[in-house]
């Protein structure tokens, strides 16, 4: 009966959910007035994605903090959704700013102005969020408070995110209405940018993921894992989300394939939570060799500086999850990657690395293989891409343009 209740509450309040009507109350919520307090030092409120266990949503929001100067108000769903250890930061949620009705809507609107009049900057993490790919309504209000908080006149951008070739209207009716309105759009890769404009968004900045620009690694919890394998390291992360023609087999095949080149292999979840978990089928791939002691799963999800200290030590990684590509090919390291939603492509154009793409229509006939050719050429790949990674950092600070950045010394700790 509650359940039942629930859903019915869900239906009547629709109406109130109009990504129109709340960026029409906007308007009337926040103007000028309402964000001319004293400006002391520079603020920036960051509006996060989901977070919530997932290792690539806390990489974008830490890879923000950690090159900009000043306070950050990290904007988010839920007061868990997000673990930040920095005395400059503080964690503010706010549910119902991007996913409620109009009556919760206009109630964080009042938390979300008073955040607004001491800030210097407006962000939002766009990653694959924008285009509608994962829900319209969500990124039609991402897109419409940047839009607004540009019109009262503070600094906004949205920061790198794909484009997918078929956006949902609302979506790019919003997104497109942002950059008219002077918020600053940064595409990711060259794919997505280029459907941006065909679509009519302008302007927009060319640019690369925010992540390429995070530089901490934890040395020491990579190690307690990387450690316990002692060939050649390879990552392995297979997706809750991407389903294999053939059940497991396909997943099997990739680590047997490089066990039969002599790695240690690691199968590492990157996302754990309800309806995107991918801990369950890394640990059902990890039980088909038992017994075998180079072959470990990490049964929990790291920090994003575990990841970046494994894939420092990694000679090639195979992944359903983006952003694992991202911190491999940050040092180097060739990252088979399964290509969802175009994002993928995109990103390996950054690298002239389309080999490194797997459709998923191909798992079942191509990860395998392409892992163990991706092996076999490591070395020369690895140059390669260190070759390309220069601009691609350079690319990546497109998202940080105006604002004052953190001195970008790499650290380890």
């Amino acid at each position: 009966m509650a359940i039942g209740l629930g859903a019915l509450r869900q239906r009547l309040s629709q109406p109130l959910r109009s990504p129109g009507l709340l960026a029409t109350a906007d308007r009337l919520l926040l103007a000028t007035r309402h964000v001319t307090g004293r400006r002391d030092g520079e603020h920036h409120v960051l509006l996060a994605p989901a977070g919530g266990g997932n290792i690539g949503d806390q990489a974008l929001v830490e890879a923000f903090i950690e090159n900009v100067e000043g306070r950050v108000s990290v904007v988010c769903r839920r007061p868990s959704d997000y673990a930040i250890d920095d005395e400059r930061v503080r964690v503010v949620p706010l549910l119902s700013l991007v996913y409620g009705d109009l009556v919760g809507h206009a109630r964080d609107m009042r938390a979300f102005r008073e955040l607004l009049s001491t800030a210097t900057s407006f962000s939002v993490v766009g990653a694959d969020v924008m285009d509608g790919g994962y829900g319209h309504r969500a990124s039609a209000n991402r897109a419409n408070l940047a839009r607004r908080v540009a019109e009262v006149g503070i600094d906004a951008r949205i920061l790198g995110f794909s484009w997918n070739a078929a956006p949902h209207p609302v979506a790019l009716r919003a997104v497109r209405d942002a950059a008219s309105r002077g918020v600053e759009v940064v595409l990711r890769d060259p794919r997505s940018a280029a459907r941006a404009r065909a679509d009519g968004i302008a302007p927009v900045v060319d640019g690369a993921d925010i992540v390429f620009l995070a530089r901490r690694t934890d040395a020491a919890a990579a190690a307690d894992w990387a450690d316990r394998v002692s060939g050649p390291l390879a990552l392995v992360n297979f997706s809750g989300l991407v389903p294999a023609d053939g059940g497991l087999e396909p997943y099997v095949e990739v680590v047997r394939t490089l066990r039969d080149r002599g790695h240690g292999v690691l199968l590492v979840p990157h996302v754990s939570r309800p309806g995107a978990d991918d801990l369950p089928i890394c640990r059902a791939v990890s039980e088909r060799f038992d017994g075998d002691p180079e072959v470990v799963l990490v049964d929990r999800l790291l920090s994003p500086a575990a990841i970046r200290g494994l894939t420092r030590r990694a000679r090639l990684t195979v992944t359903g999850r983006m952003h694992l590509a991202v911190m491999s090919l940050m040092h180097g390291v060739p990252a088979v990657t399964v290509a969802t939603q175009g994002k993928v492509e995109g990103l390996m154009d950054l690298f002239d690395a389309p080999q490194l793409c797997v459709a998923t229509d191909r798992l079942a006939t191509d990860l395998a293989r392409v892992a163990g050719e991706t092996s076999d050429a490591a070395e020369s790949l690895s140059g390669s891409i260190l070759g390309r990674l220069d601009d691609v950092r350079s690319l990546a600070g497109r998202n940080l343009d105006r604002l004052p950045s953190q001195d970008r010394t790499v650290t380890s700790g």
